[in-house]
């Protein structure tokens, strides 16, 4: 690598006041994230709009009805790496193969027996909730859930001497598309996940960089979703790396150990920048960050890397620069893990002690019921996709209700506004396939722009999708209907509403009462950093403290964002708000030494809340 230049001479920049962010979404924050251009957004949003693209071209070409669920499952599903797409397209079409025993099964339990059809789909919809609330099958439970569901209630409308037929195959296409697409189109267009990890590296290099001159709000910002991504992301892409048997052992122990030093440069930079004494930073040590990361952004590690002299009496800098000589230097004492954790069960160990698991999932199906008896005493089939919204949009506690229905709504009516404007304006002067791909192209580019962006936006971006897809995927090819349209958008109105009404009626739960779990969990990291002596204990402390900092400031925003009925004393959500900034300043305080005197009290006063 270039050879760091000497320091110039600057003047220290004024001190930056704390920006952490209150909780809860300003407009223009929530303007800053929709336009955030974060490293492999755009790359993932497109490789995401071509595949749920080559899914509705396969659905055409086979003429597989309802290609709303696949396109939906494929946005769902896809993964940033081609190996983790791949392992994810076999476990789909694994599960495929359970799927079309149990449908299959259920039909000719259900046949022309209306009320055994009721009964069948209220166990199922309460198992599917409850194994998504209390074991680990919750990222997609909800989704079998829904295409098992959703597939009994599709069967009802069918002629009975195709019915077997009918739920066999498509149940078998509603899964084996998006599978297949996700382990082909992901092969060909996704990158390996050995390069996502060292571009992942060179983000927080290149963001360390920018911390130590003249950060602006959105830099900030980034820079502690980052923090409290902490490691996951990257080592999991070192895990999928190694599924690959391409890749050297020795390189991706390298490029795992670079990862924690990433993470434990970004979070002195961050102290650094944010400290009322804001040093003055080492252009030396600026420009060698950003020279390692553009070599890990060209896929490789740098190596023999030179220690840039910094002043003593700037120990935050000079923490820094001592991460540097050993960066992509495997430690001999920490090389995986400093002990193997205990293997948890498919079940979470309060799944069947704990009465929440069991509430939400009578919610669910209370919500799911009623949706469909609605449909069904009304006699207006089409707005069956409220089944699907319910599903799709429930959450456990209200102030994750709340904080989210806003983003439910809106992407709601976004992707319908889209879906009938298109069938309006466009639909007519489209002569072929060509034409009606490139605007299913155009606005899944929309909403995967949006679902892969911060976690508080995303949910928007998947709801967009939804309502598009619902609403134009009608038939085979362009469509016209506008009967269609307006009844799935107020099919999906009508599943938000249901869904918001039935956990918000019945055993309503509040975010504040699991902040306590979270803040015990937190208390805990941080004496666990306070006890760690070697270097990359250290390191491996921060990350835990950070990943029990950002469950603990989800918690306390969905918190803030219930009604006042429900809501905890202002006080009292103020004290946990400080005590949070308190507690992220003094996890990157313990990477800088751990002689802390007021380590005790600090963590003393974080139980305090909880009290």
């Amino acid at each position: 690598m270039a050879q760091p230049v000497p320091d110039t001479a600057a003047s220290a920049p004024s001190p930056l006041p704390n920006t952490q962010m209150m909780p809860g979404l300003t407009m223009a924050r929530i303007w800053r994230l929709i336009c955030d251009q974060s490293h492999g957004r755009l790359g993932y949003a497109l490789r995401m709009a071509a595949a749920c693209t080559t899914t509705v071209l396969i659905g055409e070409i086979w003429q597989v009805p309802e290609l709303a669920v696949p396109a939906l499952v494929t946005m769902a599903l896809w993964q940033k790496d081609r190996v983790t797409n791949a392992v994810a397209g076999i476990a789909v079409n694994v599960l495929i193969l359970i799927l079309l025993l149990v449908i299959y099964g259920l039909v000719r339990v259900t046949l022309d027996h209306p009320m055994g059809l009721v009964i069948v789909i209220a166990l199922l919809s309460f198992s599917f909730f409850f194994l998504g609330s209390a074991s680990k099958l919750k990222p997609v439970a909800y989704m079998l859930g829904l295409i098992t569901v959703y597939g009994l209630v599709a069967i009802d409308q069918v002629p009975v001497g195709e019915i077997v037929t009918r739920a066999l195959l498509y149940t078998d296409l509603f899964l084996a598309i998006p599978g297949a697409v996700m382990i082909v189109l992901g092969l060909l267009i996704c990158p390996s996940p050995k390069k996502i990890l060292t571009d992942d590296i060179a983000a927080r290099l290149h963001m360390a960089a920018s911390l130590l001159q003249i950060p602006d709000l959105q830099t900030r910002e980034r820079a502690t979703a980052l923090l409290r991504d902490g490691t996951t992301g990257m080592m999991k892409s070192a895990r999928m790396a190694a599924l690959e048997k391409i890749w050297s052992t020795h390189d991706l122990a390298c490029l795992k150990q670079a990862a924690s030093n990433s993470f434990a440069i970004l979070a002195l930079a961050d102290h650094a920048s944010r400290t009322s004494l804001r040093e003055e930073p080492s252009s030396r040590l600026v420009k060698t960050l950003e020279s390692m990361a553009d070599i890990f952004s060209d896929g490789d590690y740098p190596t023999d890397i030179q220690r840039p002299v910094i002043k003593p009496e700037q120990p935050i800098l000079e923490a820094m620069a001592n991460l540097l000589p050993n960066f992509t230097t495997p430690s001999a004492a920490y090389n995986e893990t400093p002990s193997k954790p205990k293997k948890s069960g498919f079940f979470t160990e309060d799944a069947f002690s704990n009465p929440d698991h069991v509430r939400f999932a009578v919610k669910g199906t209370a919500a799911v019921m009623l949706s469909y008896l609605t449909f069904k005493v009304l006699d207006w089939p089409g707005i069956h996709t409220c089944i699907i919204t319910c599903f799709i949009v429930a959450l456990p506690t209200m102030g994750e209700m709340i904080s989210k229905l806003t983003l439910r709504i809106t992407g709601a009516l976004m992707g319908g506004a889209l879906g009938i404007v298109s069938i309006i304006a466009i639909m007519p002067h489209l002569n072929d396939i060509t034409g009606f791909l490139i605007l299913i192209f155009v606005v899944s580019l929309i909403a995967a722009w949006i679902r892969t962006g911060d976690e508080r936006i995303a949910y928007a971006g998947f709801q967009i999708g939804l309502a598009f897809y619902l609403t134009d995927l009608k038939g085979y090819g362009p469509t016209a209907d506008m009967a269609t349209a307006r009844d799935r958008i107020v099919g999906i109105m009508l599943g938000n509403f249901i869904t918001y009404m039935m956990f918000t009626s019945f055993w309503p739960s509040s975010a504040y009462d699991h902040l306590g779990s979270s803040l015990r969990k937190l208390a805990e990291c941080l004496k666990n950093q306070g006890k760690a002596q070697a270097v990359q204990d250290k390191i491996q402390a921060a990350i835990s403290s950070q990943a029990a900092l950002a469950e603990s400031e989800r918690t306390l925003e969905y918190a803030m964002s219930e009604p006042l009925h429900m809501r905890a004393d202002q006080p009292r959500l103020w004290a946990a708000r400080e005590a949070l900034d308190d507690t992220a300043n003094l996890t990157e305080e313990l990477l800088i030494t751990s002689e802390k005197t007021d380590l005790s009290d600090r963590i003393a006063r974080l139980k305090q809340i909880i009290s």
